[in-house]
C-alpha cells in the first residue's frame, strides 16, 4: 500500500512531459494507474481504464488548452496538485496549474472575481460553506442545470452522484447543486486515549474531582480535564490540557464560525444548522432572507450564548494551552497535538488525521496504532438536544459563470477527475477527507480503521450527517468572514472583552447586510433587516436568541470512549 500511496516525482516529470495533445491517450493513463492506484480503486482495472478513456474522448475538443485551477494548501489537495494534475494533463491533453494557496487567500481571488468579473481562475475548490453566497448572487454555475446543457457532452456517465456522501452540502434552497465535494472533513475531539486509561491518572483524576475521567460530554468536564492535565508532566514531558490558536488570521474566523457558537448553544434547534438562526447568529425568514445579527432585530451573535462561548474559548487559550498557541493559525497549529505534549483538544479538525499517523510520532504506537482517538465535541452550557452537533465542509468544485464556456468545460472535467471512482480511494487513503460512500466503505479502510483512531467509523455511522457546514443564511460569506477574525482576534489578545468584540461583530454584520439590501443585487433572496427592537423581545420569544442562564457551567458529564464508538459502530 505504502508504493501505491507515495507520490513519484519521476513518473510526475514523465507524465508533464507527456501532457500535449499527441500524448493524449491510454499509455499515459495506464502508466498513471500502474504507478499510483493499482488495487486502490474501487473499481476494476477494466473499469478504470473505461472510465479514462471517457476523459480521454470527452477532453478532446480542448486538447491543448492550459487551464488554472486554486485550492487550499491542505494535504489531500497537494497530492492532487503533485499527481493528479500531471496525469490528468498527459491523459487528456488540458493542461492544469493547480495552485494552492491559504483558504483565505482562496475566497479573497474568488471575491475578486464576483466583483469584476474577470476571469482569475477557472475553477475554484473553496468550502461549501459558501452556498449562500453562490445561490444568492447567481454567479456561480448552477451544476444541475450544466450538466444537462453547457456541461452535459462533458459531464462524466460513471460521475454517480448519489455516492457523494456530502452531496447536500452543495445544494441551495432552489435544490439545485452549485459545489461537487472532492475533499471532505469534520471537526471532533481529540484525546489521548493512553492517557485517559491509564490507572493511575484515572484514580487520580476521579479522586480530584468526584467522576470518572473519560470523553467530556459538556464543558464544564472539558474544562475540568483540561485543568487536570495542564501543567502536569507524563513521561517527562510537560502537558497541557487544551490546544488552539489565536493569531489575528483569516482562520481565526472559521475558528469560530465553523459551529463554534452553535456548539455552545447559541442557535436554534433543528437541522441543517438551525432555522431561524444559524451557528453565526444570522436570523432568516421563512423565505431565506437575512433579516438581523444582533438581538435586538432578532439574530444572537451578540446573545447571552455567543458571549459564554467566546469568553470560554478566551478562558481555555489563557488558562490551558500552550502560550505560543496564542500566536498561531490554523496551518500551524494543527498538527501541534502530534508533538506529543497535548490532552486534548475541544474542536479538532479531521483534515490533519494525515499528519497524526506517521510512524515515529510522539502519538503513534511502535506497531502503528494511534495513541490518540477522536469523538464528539462536547456542548456548552446553553447547548440542547436537537441543536447541530458538530461542524463538517466539503472543499468542492466551483465554476463562475465569469468563466468562458469552454475554459469551464475542460476545468470540470478534471474536477471530476480529481474526484472520480478511479481515484478517489487512493487519493484518501494519502489525505483521509473522503467524499464517496464507496470509499469509505471499501475493505481497505476496514483494514486500516484501527490506525485512524476513530475517522472510519465516524464516516461509517449515520451520525456523521448530524454535522454540517455553514447554511443558507450567510448572504455574502467572503464580506462577513473577514468581520470575525478581525473582532475576534480582538477577544484572544485581550483588547476588548467578548460583550464588546460580539456587540461590534453583529453591528458589523448588519451594516453589510444592509448595504446588500438597498443595492439589491440579490433580488428577492438578499437582506430584509427587521426594525430595531428591545433585546428583551427578542429574549422572550421561543428560540434563539436564548436569555443567559444562572449557572454558565453545569455538572460535568464524561463518557467512557468504548461506549460511544459502540453507538458509531452498532
Amino acid at each position: 500500500m505504502n508504493h501505491l500511496l507515495r507520490t513519484s516525482t519521476a513518473l510526475a516529470m514523465a507524465l508533464t512531459v507527456m501532457g500535449s495533445p499527441a500524448f493524449a491517450d491510454m499509455d499515459a493513463a495506464r502508466a498513471f494507474l500502474d504507478e499510483h492506484i493499482g488495487d486502490l480503486s474501487v473499481l476494476t482495472r477494466e473499469e478504470q481504464e473505461a472510465e479514462l478513456q471517457w476523459f480521454i474522448d470527452a477532453a478532446a475538443p480542448h486538447a491543448g488548452m492550459s487551464i488554472n485551477v486554486v485550492s487550499e494548501t491542505i494535504t489531500t489537495h497537494e497530492w492532487e496538485a503533485r499527481v493528479l494534475a500531471p496525469a490528468f494533463s498527459a491523459i487528456t491533453g488540458i493542461n492544469v496549474t493547480h495552485t494552492l494557496i491559504s483558504e483565505g487567500d482562496v475566497v479573497e481571488r474568488l471575491q475578486t472575481q464576483l466583483q469584476t468579473g474577470e476571469n482569475v481562475f477557472d475553477m475554484y475548490i473553496n468550502d461549501a460553506d459558501l452556498i449562500g453566497t453562490h445561490w444568492r448572487y447567481q454567479q456561480t454555475r448552477n451544476l444541475t442545470d450544466w450538466m444537462e446543457g453547457e456541461g452535459a457532452a462533458f459531464t462524466n456517465p460513471m460521475l454517480d452522484l448519489d455516492d457523494f456522501m456530502g452531496i447536500s452540502m452543495g445544494m441551495g434552497p432552489d435544490g439545485k447543486l452549485y459545489q461537487l465535494p472532492v475533499q471532505q472533513f469534520a471537526n471532533l475531539y481529540w484525546f489521548r486515549h493512553d492517557w485517559f486509561t491509564d490507572p493511575e491518572i484515572m484514580a487520580e483524576f476521579e479522586a480530584e474531582y468526584g467522576y470518572p475521567l473519560g470523553v467530556p460530554v459538556n464543558w464544564a468536564a472539558y474544562e475540568d480535564i483540561a485543568a487536570f492535565f495542564t501543567g502536569r508532566e507524563i513521561d517527562g514531558v510537560k502537558v497541557y490540557g487544551h490546544m488552539d490558536y489565536g493569531r489575528r488570521d483569516p482562520s481565526l474566523g472559521w475558528r469560530h464560525t465553523d459551529a463554534w457558537l452553535s456548539m455552545a448553544g447559541a442557535s436554534d434547534l433543528g437541522l441543517p444548522n438551525g432555522v431561524p438562526v444559524d451557528e453565526w447568529g444570522i436570523r432568516v425568514d421563512e423565505d431565506f432572507r437575512p433579516v438581523g445579527s444582533c438581538m435586538n432585530r432578532g439574530g444572537a451573535t451578540n446573545s447571552p450564548a455567543a458571549v459564554y462561548s467566546i469568553q470560554k474559548y478566551v478562558d481555555w487559550l489563557n488558562d490551558y494551552a500552550p502560550a505560543a498557541a496564542a500566536g498561531m493559525n490554523f496551518s500551524e497549529a494543527g498538527p501541534v497535538p502530534a508533538q506529543g505534549n497535548i490532552a486534548q483538544q475541544v474542536f479538532w479538525y479531521t483534515v490533519f488525521t494525515a499528519d497524526m499517523v506517521e510512524e515515529g510520532l510522539a502519538v503513534v504506537n511502535e506497531d502503528g496504532t494511534p495513541k490518540w482517538r477522536m469523538a464528539p465535541s462536547p456542548h456548552g452550557a446553553y447547548w440542547q438536544e436537537g441543536m447541530k452537533v458538530g461542524y463538517q465542509d466539503a472543499g468542492s468544485v466551483t465554476l463562475l459563470e465569469s468563466t468562458p464556456v469552454d475554459r469551464a468545460q475542460a476545468a470540470w472535467l478534471y474536477g471530476q477527475f480529481i474526484a472520480s471512482k478511479t481515484v478517489d480511494l487512493a487519493k484518501s487513503h494519502y489525505g483521509l477527507t473522503f467524499v464517496r460512500d464507496s470509499t469509505i466503505n471499501h475493505e481497505s479502510f476496514t483494514e486500516r480503521a484501527p490506525r485512524l483512531g476513530g475517522l472510519v467509523e465516524f464516516y461509517r455511522s449515520p451520525e456523521r450527517d448530524l454535522w454540517t457546514d455553514t447554511g443558507f443564511n450567510v448572504p455574502d460569506y467572503p464580506r462577513l468572514a473577514q468581520l470575525w477574525w478581525q473582532n475576534i482576534g480582538d477577544a484572544s489578545s485581550g483588547l476588548r472583552t467578548a460583550q464588546e468584540v460580539m456587540d461590534s461583530l453583529c453591528e458589523q454584520q448588519e451594516a453589510v447586510m444592509a448595504r446588500l439590501e438597498r443595492a439589491g443585487v440579490q433580488g428577492d433572496v438578499g437582506p430584509k433587516l427587521n426594525p430595531i427592537m428591545d433585546d428583551e423581545y427578542w429574549l422572550s420569544q421561543p428560540g434563539a436568541p436564548w436569555p443567559a442562564l444562572e449557572d454558565e457551567r453545569g455538572t460535568p458529564i464524561t463518557i467512557a470512549y468504548e461506549d460511544l464508538i459502540r453507538r458509531w459502530t452498532e
